[in-house]
């Protein structure tokens, strides 16, 4: 009989970041919308919170 391991673990998981990079890939992605969104000022949360949702959801 075949031992089952690693139950309720998925294989497609990303590692685990270190808050440090957690927020590192943050700050870039918030680069990104604010530069596509053409540098628009007054949006900092809006931006950051986009950036936070996009790059903790793995897109």
């Amino acid at each position: 009989m075949a031992k089952i391991t690693g139950l309720g673990a998925s294989k497609t998981s990303a590692p685990k970041l270190s808050e440090a990079e957690l927020n590192e890939r943050i700050q870039k992605k918030a680069k990104e919308l604010w530069a596509q969104k053409g540098h628009v000022q007054g949006k900092d949360l809006e931006i950051w919170l986009e950036a936070e949702k996009s790059v903790k959801s793995g897109r």
